[in-house]
């Protein structure tokens, strides 16, 4: 008689600790242009290998090669680079920020800066992002104000959003930018609903989820694949893997899929992975999804392979969980590096108009900081009033929120 084994349960871990030597040979990397691109009304069942390779278009050379390149322009190129380079000089300012006390609380884009500032590119005014805490580069990329940024970052007398909110949880309308939620994933399934809305209404504008490998775990993503699949709502479902949640490598959040966007397959959603620091790919991939919802061809799931080189927030030390060398073996590079070298191939950009470039983003960014100094910072300066707890919750005040605003005195 056969002896039935006992069981055991599976834990992933990841490849490498602290310590030792960063190992990314799980990262199967397509060659450069060697992915086809399928017309935008694809069947999802014909571009299943989509959801296993990583579509690329620059090659090591800096050449943009393959069916997804020639889309961007010199021009748009050069302020894609110069949006990416904004963004890293003022993720470098905000950080310095937080650690003279001036805010209490900074994240970074530190190596994913491509990702969202190439992306916004890809859409149209009046087309709304829900994003998470790490997609600021859709608003630097449609130049929302700095100074308004980091007025809110120091939560002085001019945050536009009066405290309250988390310093990096921004919101714009304006600029298609929808109040980043603190709770993880609650984005996605709001994206879905204001598709629906938008569909529904029979308007042209179109909705884009944002969400990081960690919280694909959560059940709201399931929830927000469900409902885009079966009403074809008009979104874009973006998934950025930066290969470490808080303290947690992919492997927990991916399940057994094998990739995060095979996970859009069984719910019948063309599902695609792009090379996340390649700014001529994301836009690529971006704006064929986004001609997808507005043909009425449904949902597309995006995963972009990408590296989060900083640590998840001010509040987390990344040595703890993963070797301090692990950046610098991540094998798609450096999105602004590989831009850069790329214009510089075709002859419109060059090492010392780059370093003239990085000068002049710094003086702008440094010009921004002192005029939202001006309004005050976190223990210093102007706040917004106490006032402002009380305006613009309901839009008719009740009498115990107006019995409670007088008993403080305003």
């Amino acid at each position: 008689m056969n002896e039935v084994p006992n069981l055991s349960l599976h834990v992933p871990e990841p490849a490498v600790r602290p310590g030792g030597q960063p190992d990314f040979s799980n990262v199967k990397i397509a060659k450069a242009g060697a992915v086809p691109k399928p017309v935008v009304d694809v069947a999802p069942e014909e571009i299943r290998d989509l959801a296993y390779s990583i579509i690329r278009v620059l090659n090591r050379d800096g050449e943009a090669v393959g069916p997804w390149a020639g889309l961007l322009s010199d021009e748009e190129l050069l302020t894609g680079l110069r949006n990416m380079m904004k963004l890293r000089a003022f993720d470098a300012r905000m950080l310095m920020a937080q650690r003279q006390g001036k805010t209490s609380f900074y994240m970074q884009h530190l190596g994913e800066e491509a990702v969202s500032s190439a992306f916004r590119k890809a859409l149209n005014k009046g087309d709304m992002n829900f994003p998470t805490y790490r997609q600021a580069g859709l608003l630097i990329a449609d130049d929302y104000p700095m100074v308004e940024m980091m007025n809110q970052i120091y939560s002085n007398e001019a945050d536009p959003l009066r405290g309250r909110q988390l310093p990096i949880m921004y919101s714009s309308k304006e600029h298609g930018f929808f109040t980043i939620s603190g709770n993880l994933a609650t984005q996605y399934v709001q994206a879905v609903g204001w598709a629906m809305a938008s569909a529904i209404k029979n308007d042209n504008k179109i909705a884009a989820a944002w969400i990081g490998d960690g919280s694909t775990a959560e059940s709201d993503f399931h929830s927000a694949l469900v409902f885009a699949s079966t009403y074809k709502a008009p979104v874009i479902l973006n998934i950025v893997n930066n290969q470490w949640a808080i303290s947690t490598f992919q492997g927990i959040a991916r399940g057994g899929s094998g990739t995060f966007a095979a996970r859009g397959l069984g719910f019948g959603i063309p599902a695609l992975r792009v090379d996340g620091n390649d700014y001529l790919a994301v836009y690529a991939v971006a704006k064929w999804a986004a001609e997808r919802a507005r043909r009425n061809l449904g949902p597309t799931l995006i995963e972009y392979v990408t590296y989060r080189v900083g640590a998840h927030s001010t509040s987390d030390d990344p040595s703890a969980y993963r070797p301090k060398t692990e950046s610098e073996a991540w094998p798609l590079g450096d999105p602004v590096l590989r831009l850069k070298k790329h214009l510089i191939v075709r002859g419109v950009w060059s090492e010392e108009r780059h370093a003239q470039a990085e000068a002049e983003i710094l003086d702008e960014v440094i010009e921004a900081q002192k005029q939202a100094e001006s309004h005050g910072t976190l223990h210093a300066g102007g706040k917004p009033s106490v006032r402002d707890i009380f305006e613009g919750v309901y839009a008719e005040m009740p009498p115990h929120i107006r019995r409670q605003r007088q008993k403080a005195g305003y």
